[in-house]
């Protein structure tokens, strides 16, 4: 459960930091309202290519420089500190401050279930162990590390497409790689599931090899 929740974690700090840096190179302007376009006009590489974001601040330069400081903090929280008692909730503050800042739409949910994955780190998990019971249980235990790999894969995919819509865009055209990118936004979201509950699984799985 530490390895998926640092993981997704991480995932959401770089996206954050991603998306900063694009907001950055828009310059010291003020954004029309609180929804942007994380990467403006002048940087799209495609037509769909924007990457939505929210920000309370009124100026894209401070929104980039908030979005990477807080991407920094969040990635390195994820990667050093979930394991203490207060992890799991540090996680998920520090995530909502970066949605805050233009961290992005996509990344918040994943710290949602980053957070949540974090509090079952070093747990009994006895709740879980009443309901993953039997060959259900084997069955997930078996998918880890692989869910959480083809996760991170369509994750990186995904993330390629959105900014540049390399090389669908070329091959397809911008209408059915948009459709492509949403169509990864849900498998995404499974496979984000699926890894939680195999990394449950394998952790209830040693254990009962343990006890």
């Amino acid at each position: 459960m530490r390895l998926v929740a640092s993981t997704l974690g991480i995932l959401v700090g770089l996206a954050g930091i991603e998306h900063g840096l694009f907001e950055l190179l828009q310059g010291n302007v003020a954004p029309a309202s609180t929804m942007i376009a994380a990467i403006g006009p002048a940087q799209r590489f495609w037509e769909y290519g924007i990457e939505r974001a929210l920000t309370v601040v009124p100026s894209f330069t401070v929104t980039g420089i908030l979005a990477i400081v807080m991407g920094l903090l969040v990635a390195i929280w994820a990667a050093s500190f979930l394991h203490t008692m207060r992890g799991a909730s540090v996680l998920l503050a520090l995530s909502i401050g970066l949605f805050l800042v233009g961290g992005g739409f996509a990344p918040i949910f994943m710290a949602i279930v980053a957070s949540a994955a974090a509090t079952g780190i070093d747990k009994p998990l006895a709740w879980w162990r009443a309901r993953l019971t039997g060959k259900v249980r084997r069955f997930l235990a078996s998918l880890w590390p692989s869910s959480l790999i083809a996760f991170v894969v369509v994750f990186l995919c995904s993330v390629e497409i959105a900014i540049f819509g390399y090389p669908l865009v070329s091959l397809i055209g911008a209408d059915l790689t948009y459709a492509v990118q949403s169509a990864l936004a849900f498998m995404m979201l499974g496979l984000m599931v699926l890894c939680v509950l195999a990394a449950l699984s394998r952790d209830i799985e040693g254990q009962s090899e343990a006890a």
